[in-house]
Formats: C-alpha cells, structure tokens, sequence
C-alpha cells in the first residue's frame, strides 16, 4: 500500500472535477462545456469494452430511473467529466474503473462507444478511498455500503477507524456507529439496503435478538424511529422477563388464572416488574378476553346469573 504523504495528499486534488456529473435537467439546460484537465493527469478516450467496475467499489445499487435519466443526457451531450481508471491489475490492457461507474453504466445504455478517462496508478487501498470519498460527496451509498467500505479499509489495508474518519471527512463516531449496523443480521441490513427502513429505524435493533422480526413490524406497520425505538426496548424487555426462571408460586399462579379464564396465562417477573400474557388462537377467543377485561369479569357473572334464574324458574 503506498504511504507517501506527498501522494496522499494529492489524492483528493481535482476530485471535483473528477467526479462531476450534471443532472439531466442542468446539462439539458447548460451548453456543452469543455472537458478540463487535471495537473498531471491527462485526459485520453477508451472503448467502454475495455473497461470494467472495480470489486472494491462499495456501491451495488444503481437506481435505474436516474441511469435512464443520465443516458439521455449523455445521448445529447456527451460524457462532459472523465472516469478515474487505472490499469487492471489482472488483465493487461485492459482497465477498471476506480471513479465513474455511473457514468459508464449510463454510456453503455446511450450506446456510446468511448469514453473520456484520467489514467492513473492507485493502490487498492486509495482505490477504495476514492470510490468511498465519490459515494459519499453525492450520498450514493447506502448506510451498510458505506459499512462494508468502512470495515475493508479497517480489515484489508489496515487502517484505524481514526484514519477512516480523516480519510472520508467524517467524525470517528460516525465511523464507529455505521460500522456497529454490520452487526444486525444479514436480514435487516437487506431491508437497509432496498430503503424500506432508515438509519434511524434499524439503530434500536443492534443487539436485539429479535431484531429481524421486529424490522418486519416496522417495515409492516410503516412505524417512525421513534416508534421503531419503544418497539425493540418493548421486545428487549420481554427477552429479559423470559429469562428470569419462575418460582412454584408464579406457576401454580399461572395455573390458577388459566382455570378461572380457560386460557394460558403466562406470567413473566424481573425482580422489579413483570408482564401477564394470556394466549389466545382465534379471533373469536380474543374477543372474549376483551370482553371479560372491559367489562371487568362481570360478563360471565352475568351469564352464570342468568343462567342460574333459567334454571329456577
């Protein structure tokens, strides 16, 4: 991995350049403008059939609207901005692409057939960087691609959350609390990933156990964070309950509550408070049981009532 300060710090010099990518509307509405060099890096043209993605690129979704969108521009006026290539490691004369994926992706659909690209010699590790600090400039990345990005740089090249941090321009905490989201299950982060829930939704579920249960209630009832949060505190504490074991006075309990209401009871205590679950298998039974417990059990005392005056009479 090269560690010369001097190049790293020329890394991000003309990354705005680099990665610029009108929208469709401001390059229908903008001539042409002319394709500007960056210092020491000039420009060439390559068949689109020579170039490829990289495998360290972080991102893996494209949205095909705005490819779509970015085609038509690119049939009207062209690639206005080079891709970032190197040579390919693996197959030589060939090249992959460290900046531009989109670009490329557009290009192929506007049946172009070359490019504009800067050449230039990065190692893994800076290519990575790169394509991390382009994602992240436009908010491409997903919050768990951004992770996997994170968690490479810190796995693969060795570098500490810190460097992280100064490498993106982003704080250690944002680093540290992104990186803490690859620990939900596999799940989850798909969910995170296809948008159905946020950031903020998937937050309360690290170190849940049942965190992909409780993902499918959000995704399912359309919750907020916030109700996202009281859902998975709510299911935290009913694991908590559950493990604390019952005394023979709770079970003989239990039993006696589920001979006076015909129904399972469960009864779960933490030493501080606890929770009475009563288990049902239809609708119908629930409905019972809200009627017993709105009317405060006075409904089947009426009907032993009546009962009993039919009899007597």
């Amino acid at each position: 991995m090269n560690t010369d300060p001097g190049k790293r710090k020329n890394l991000g010099r003309g990354l705005s350049a680099l990665f610029g990518e009108q929208e469709p509307d401001a390059a229908a509405a903008a001539a042409p403008a002319p394709i500007v060099p960056v210092a020491g890096m000039p420009i060439t043209r390559l068949p689109l059939d020579l170039l490829a993605p990289s495998s360290l690129q972080p991102r893996r979704h494209f949205d095909e609207t705005s490819l779509d969108e970015l085609a038509a521009s690119i049939s009207e006026k062209g690639v206005l901005q080079p891709l970032l290539v190197r040579p390919d490691p693996n197959h030589a004369g060939r090249y992959e692409i460290i900046a531009g994926e989109r670009r490329w992706r557009a290009s192929q659909r506007a049946q172009v057939h070359e490019v504009p690209v800067h050449v230039t010699n990065l190692s893994d590790a800076e290519v990575l960087e790169v394509a991390l600090i382009e994602n992240l400039q436009r908010q491409d990345l997903t919050a768990v691609e951004e992770a996997r990005g994170y968690k490479r740089l810190l796995e693969d090249f060795g570098h500490t959350q810190e460097r992280v941090a100064e490498v993106v321009g982003k704080s250690r905490a944002h680093v540290a609390n992104t990186l803490r989201l690859l620990s939900l299950p596999r799940a989850v982060q798909d969910l995170l990933d296809n948008g159905q829930i946020s950031v903020g939704q998937a937050r309360p579920l690290i170190g849940l156990n049942d965190a992909e249960t409780v993902a499918k209630l959000i995704v399912k009832r359309g919750l907020s964070a916030r109700q996202a949060e009281r859902l998975a505190k709510g299911f935290g504490r009913k694991r908590r309950l559950a493990l604390v074991a019952k005394d023979t006075d709770t079970v003989a309990l239990e039993q006696s509550l589920a001979q006076a209401t015909g129904y399972k009871v469960s009864i779960a205590f933490d030493g501080k408070g606890g929770a009475v679950t009563v288990a049902y298998n239809s609708l119908e039974q629930l409905d019972d049981i809200v009627r017993r417990l709105s009317s405060g059990g006075r409904v089947k005392a009426q009907t032993e009532a009546e009962t009993d005056l039919q009899q007597a009479s």
